[in-house]
């Protein structure tokens, strides 16, 4: 495995060899240039801020400071330092600053910027000076002394008045410069270490963003389901009833016509739009249909089983759950009975429901060919994800030869638990009342 921090390079025989100690120069070199950068800007707006006019500026530059230092990270550290900042819940710069001001993540960026601008720079200034600049100006000894012509003064203390001195300090510089190579590695992983911990999000944070993450997919999946219902409600309500009134007009029309051309004509309108008719009907019962809304999963799973192309034995029994659970789950298998038709060869399915310790778990199994592969493009994939929305899984074994065994499981309470555990809530809230 590769190495992905200066520290975990130093461990290797052939370390000076590497690009490590030329990263963990560069970290500190630039280190040098940010932190002077920093100390010039911070008593800036110091002066401003003694008129309240740079204090939200003062904070607001160890922000900007924060998202250069982890991209300089990258330098010693190959594994990314993320934002620890989240995204605010209004746009414009007052909602902003609201939530910039409120993170504690900017009061640490804060705390680094000042760090940085007084302690850290000169630091690492110093640790170049010695890790690079002693063993560089060794070096130089044979050219500083050809330059002069009579004698070199290294390093400001040793005099060299001879080729073989020169060289010999020469030869000691490159020891010298291997030997240090160490030691400036590992300060530059240490300064980088410190970084990160001040800079790099923390786990209560990260658990927090999880959660916004998984609130904001959840919301999005019921947003989804809502409009589905819109969309199923619109076209029953709307183009389906358009479409039984002109099929109604038309079977009249053909009754009333005399026997000929035109009679055949509206024998033949009638009954595409009869086609039309019930591919509308279908198209709205995979968008959402309303047995699923109407009387559950239960109910929807055993309708699901009858529109098989493939014969379905059921084995169901389910509460009422929540409507995306209910959904997620109705959806699942009506996609695995789809792929059971096309691709199985299966002559007979078999469906499975049951809900148990707060988990709806769904098999369904057929006797078909087997070696299916989500992967392969089946939809299933998708189904997976969404199923990772509520926090369930979908589980598919399917050996060559078969049989295929695919299951479905959602944590999630009943609407019967629900309604009972806020019953007494609502019953203590009325005696407050």
């Amino acid at each position: 495995m590769s190495p992905r921090t200066p520290w975990q390079a130093l461990t290797r025989a052939r370390y000076p060899r590497t690009v490590w100690p030329w990263r963990s120069a560069g970290y500190l070199a630039t280190g040098v240039v940010t932190g002077a950068a920093a100390l010039g800007v911070l008593l800036l707006l110091a002066l401003f801020s003694l008129v309240l006019v740079g204090l939200p500026l003062l904070l607001l530059a160890g922000v900007a400071l924060g998202s250069v230092e982890r991209r300089r990270l990258r330098l010693v550290d190959l594994d990314p330092a993320t934002d620890p900042h989240r995204l605010p819940d209004a746009p414009g710069l007052p909602a902003w600053l609201r939530v910039r001001l409120r993170e504690q993540a900017t009061w640490r960026e804060f705390a680094y910027a000042v760090l940085h601008a007084t302690v850290l720079w000169p630091l690492d200034l110093i640790v170049l000076a010695v890790g690079l600049g002693l063993p560089a100006a060794l070096m130089s000894a044979p050219l500083q002394l050809a330059v002069d012509g009579r004698e070199a003064k290294v390093v400001k203390a040793y005099l060299v008045t001879s080729y073989p001195q020169a060289f010999a300090a020469a030869l000691l510089g490159a020891v010298l410069l291997v030997a240090l190579l160490y030691p400036l590695a590992a300060l530059a992983g240490a300064r980088a270490a410190l970084s990160r911990a001040l800079l790099a999000p923390r786990e209560a944070e990260l658990r927090r963003r999880i959660g916004e993450v998984t609130a904001s997919r959840a919301r999005l999946v019921d947003a989804f389901e809502a409009e589905r219902r819109r969309i199923e409600r619109d076209l029953h309500d709307g183009a389906q009833q358009r479409l039984v009134a002109l099929t109604m007009t038309l079977g009249i029309a053909r009754l009333d016509a005399p026997p000929g051309p035109l009679a055949d004509q509206l024998t033949r309108a009638h009954q595409e739009a009869g086609r039309v008719l019930t591919e509308l009907r279908e198209l709205i019962h995979g968008i959402h249909p309303q047995v699923l809304a109407d009387y559950g999963l239960g109910a929807a799973l055993a309708d699901a089983a009858d529109r098989s192309a493939v014969p379905v034995d059921t084995d169901i029994d389910l509460p009422r759950l929540p409507a995306a659970v209910e959904s997620a789950g109705y959806f699942a298998v009506c996609e695995a009975l789809a792929n059971i038709g096309r691709h199985s060869g299966a002559t007979r399915a078999r469906i499975t429901a049951r809900y148990a310790n707060r988990r709806l778990c769904v098999g369904i199994e057929d006797d078909g060919r087997g070696g299916a592969d989500a992967r392969a493009g089946s939809g299933l994939t998708g189904l997976a994800d969404r199923l990772a929305v509520l926090d369930g899984t979908l589980t598919i074994m399917s050996p060559p030869g078969g049989p295929t065994v695919l299951r479905v499981e959602i944590p999630c309470r009943a609407l019967s638990e629900l309604s009972e555990s806020s019953s007494p809530r609502t019953a203590s809230s009325s005696v407050r009342g």
